[in-house]
């Protein structure tokens, strides 16, 4: 799943690279991820981009007074550029991901939405505002912001009777984490992944706050500048913790093991995070 440091970068590149230029095609291959009816993608056509940013896992295409084409890339969306796969995707035995819809631009090559999984998750809107899609009004404040505070982060979790893993990719509570970052966040706070966070000290919430800012911070500036069709295998292959199953910790020595989390499957390391507890694994 895009998270806020791979979804900056993208944003960054796509700002770089469209800002000025006019969209001159829009072809929506599949039609379930046009989520405003009476205005789908290409009422935009004939437009010229005035920027591009980011709200959580959110790309927010301007338009200026014409409006803005949020893009929610889901579990599985991504976006390329036309005629470029990404070396990972030609590396695998897999077939890339199939294009959902393109925009051509006057200049340059068009860009392609892409989504991987078995059922569609990208889906587009296109608002005079962004914050008129739900999925952006209802963002919590952002720890990659330079106004994120220690307030805001004990805001969206002291007291909260709720896992401390769940509460981090709460969009609602604090945007653009998901299972990854949370994952790797715990893992540097040394927190375990379970616990209710209302059952935190006082130490444990200066580590966890920490390690929030510290991973997507340190993630979104390693990211910065890194091609857009590199990014999944850059964030991969910075995984401390997760995605690690069975690997040594890095910071002691013991296995990364898996747990269940939702409907997914999550990673921690026993030692570090749980005082040598091993947390349940479904159908184990």
């Amino acid at each position: 799943m895009p998270e806020s440091p791979e979804v900056q970068a993208l944003a960054e590149e796509l700002d770089a690279r469209l800002t000025g230029r006019t969209l001159v095609d829009v072809d929506v291959i599949e039609f379930r991820i046009a989520k405003t009816r009476g205005r789908p993608p290409e009422s935009l056509a004939g437009e010229r981009v005035t920027g591009v940013t980011r709200h959580g896992k959110l790309l927010d295409l301007a338009f200026g007074p014409a409006g803005h084409l949020v893009v929610s890339l889901g579990r599985h969306g991504w976006a390329r550029w036309a005629g470029s796969i990404a070396e990972s995707d030609a590396a695998a035995s897999d077939p890339p991901p199939p294009t959902l819809a393109t925009l051509a631009f006057d200049e340059g090559p068009a860009l392609e939405l892409t989504d991987a999984g078995d059922w569609v998750s990208l889906g587009c809107w296109v608002v005079d505002d962004a914050f008129e899609v739900p999925a952006v009004a209802k963002l919590g404040p952002d720890p990659a912001s330079a106004q994120f505070s220690r307030a805001d982060f004990d805001a969206a979790l002291v007291g909260r009777r709720k896992q401390v893993k769940a509460v981090l990719q709460e969009q609602e509570s604090l945007a653009g984490i998901g299972n990854a970052y949370s994952d790797e966040i715990l893992h540097a706070a040394k927190v375990s992944p379970v616990g209710h966070a209302s059952a935190l000290g006082g130490d444990e919430l200066d580590r966890l706050f920490d390690a929030t800012v510290g991973v997507v911070g340190a993630a979104i500036a390693e990211r910065r500048g890194v091609p857009i069709a590199r990014l999944k295998a850059e964030k991969v292959a910075a995984m401390r913790a997760h995605g690690r199953t069975g690997e040594p910790c890095p910071v002691c020595g013991d296995a990364i093991a898996d747990f269940t989390f939702a409907s997914t499957t999550a990673q921690y390391c026993p030692t570090c995070q749980t005082g040598g507890e091993i947390l349940p694994l479904k159908g184990a």
